[in-house]
Formats: structure tokens, C-alpha cells, sequence
């Protein structure tokens, strides 16, 4: 396939571009940033194009060609609360719908986050039952987290017109290399996170999936936890539920399951036929 890769430089975009090449896809990498320093811009089967995905018409003239997108481009966290990182984020994943859309490319996948949950931005954290599946509610109460949560109902309205098209919103966490890398010592100062983490392979292999797996596994637009199963903490998730979520339910079942993490991610394994791995 030939799939264009927004945010092509940044620190997801490139971990991915280098999973999709490795898989024997095409790549056509779009960023506003250039870099120099990258590990695939020699590669044959890759094209960089420097495009602002702020613009309609230019959006629309990097993706002609294209099988499939993955939308990566966007700050990746609030900044200063206030408005460039809502208002950019919300413009260029409704760009990168609408181009797809116009030029009939029926298969795309969003950098959505867990922060559409009032998580580790939000002024205090709050859920409503572990573990978290797609059915949680999403009530952020900061920039980042609702200009994702904007992206994904954008992707429910694109479908709507568009039913041909199948779109998946990957709500990824903390994106590292190890396990190692994501662990925290101040429990209580990380709660609104859940602990949590995703290997940047395993998620790279998440984005792959949702636009390469066959089409009868799901239609329109869906959303997908992408969360290791494991915590990246030295207690057990139960001590810390006690500890510092002592309201909130646990589901039925789930403590008898054996599974250490605060997230459900059975719903990718089941569309996605994803399961987290620890490559490093």
C-alpha cells in the first residue's frame, strides 16, 4: 500500500514511518518541520513532502495517490491552556478527513489519546469504573484532550457523509521505548495517567493495523484504547486503585482476571487482532 504518514518527523510520525517501511509499504511522509537527522529519508520507498496541513488545498495535493493515511500531525500536549493547540489540532485532523474524503482514500487512522479522559492534564483526574474500555466517558477539561476528543467526532461526521470510508481513532498513552523508560517514582504526582504506557512498536504496529486489516472487520469509525497490558510502576494496580482511587468500581470479573493494568484493551485485539508488545 502507499500511505501517507502526517507528522512524518515527529516522535511518533517517525517511529512509524520506519514500522510501515519495515512491513514493505510505501510511505509518503508530510510534516511542517524538516529534519535531517532521520533514518528513512534515503530509503526508496519514502517521499518527504514539507506541507502546513493547515492548509486545505495543499493537504489535498500531498495525499493524491494514496491508499491510506495516518494522521499524526499535532502538538501533543496542552502547552499553555489556552488556544494553538486546540485550534490547530481541531483544523488540520478535519483537513486531513476532508482531503481523504474528496479524493475517495477510505482508509485512515487518527492519533487520538487517553487524555480524552480528564487525565494527567486535567486539574484533577477522574473515572468512573476500571478498567477503562472505549465505553468510559470523555469529559476533558483541558485543550489537548478535547481538541482529540473534536477529532473524533469529526471522524463520526466524515462517515456519516462518507459511509465508504472506515476511520479508527488510536488513543495511545505514554509513548516510550521500554517499560523502563515510562516507570515513575511519584505515584500520586503520575495518578492521572493510570500508570500506564504503550511500547512505541507495539503502537507504531497499532497504526498499521487499523488501516490494513480487511475490511470486514469493523465499517465506519471506532475508537481503541492502545495501552500495555502491564504498569509501568512497582506496585500492583490494585494496591494503587486502593490507594489513590479508593471510590471508583471495578468491573465485575476484572480482579479475578488476572490482568495488572487500569485499561481495556480487548476491543483492538478483537478489530485490530493487536496485542501490546514489549519489542525493546
Amino acid at each position: 500500500m502507499k500511505i501517507a504518514i502526517t507528522g512524518c518527523n515527529g516522535g511518533v510520525g517517525r517511529c512509524v514511518v520506519l514500522w510501515v517501511l519495515k512491513e514493505g509499504h510505501t510511505v509518503v511522509g508530510a510534516d511542517c518541520v524538516i529534519a535531517e537527522d532521520t533514518d528513512f529519508y534515503n530509503n526508496p520507498a519514502f517521499s518527504f513532502h514539507p506541507v502546513d496541513l493547515k492548509d486545505f488545498d495543499a493537504t489535498l495535493k500531498v495525499f493524491m495517490g494514496c491508499d491510506a493515511i495516518i494522521q499524526l500531525a499535532a502538538f501533543a500536549q496542552p502547552m499553555d491552556y489556552k488556544t494553538k493547540v486546540h485550534n490547530e489540532n481541531v483544523v488540520i485532523t478535519w483537513n486531513v478527513l476532508r482531503a481523504a474524503a474528496e479524493l475517495g482514500i477510505n482508509r485512515v487512522a487518527l492519533a487520538s489519546s487517553v487524555n480524552v479522559l480528564r487525565g494527567v492534564f486535567s486539574t484533577e483526574p477522574t473515572f468512573q469504573y476500571f478498567p477503562i474500555d472505549e465505553n468510559h466517558p470523555c469529559e476533558p477539561d483541558e485543550p489537548y484532550g478535547l481538541s482529540k476528543l473534536i477529532a473524533e467526532i469529526q471522524a463520526d461526521t466524515i462517515v456519516r457523509r462518507y459511509p465508504c470510508m472506515r476511520i479508527a481513532s488510536i488513543r495511545i498513552h505514554c509513548f516510550v521505548p521500554t517499560r523502563a523508560r515510562a516507570c515513575r517514582q511519584d505515584h500520586f504526582r503520575f495518578r492521572g495517567d493510570l500508570w500506564g504506557y504503550v511500547q512505541m512498536d507495539s503502537a507504531a504496529d497499532a497504526f498499521l493495523r487499523a488501516v490494513t486489516v480487511k475490511v470486514d472487520r469493523w465499517t465506519g469509525h471506532e475508537t481503541f484504547f492502545i495501552v500495555a497490558p502491564q504498569l509501568a510502576a512497582d506496585e500492583d494496580w490494585l494496591e494503587l486503585k486502593e490507594k489513590y482511587f479508593p471510590n471508583v468500581t471495578v468491573k465485575p470479573g476484572w480482579t479475578e482476571s488476572g490482568t495488572k493494568g487500569f485499561f481495556d484493551c480487548r476491543k483492538a485485539e478483537h478489530l485490530l487482532g493487536w496485542v501490546h508488545t514489549d519489542y525493546a
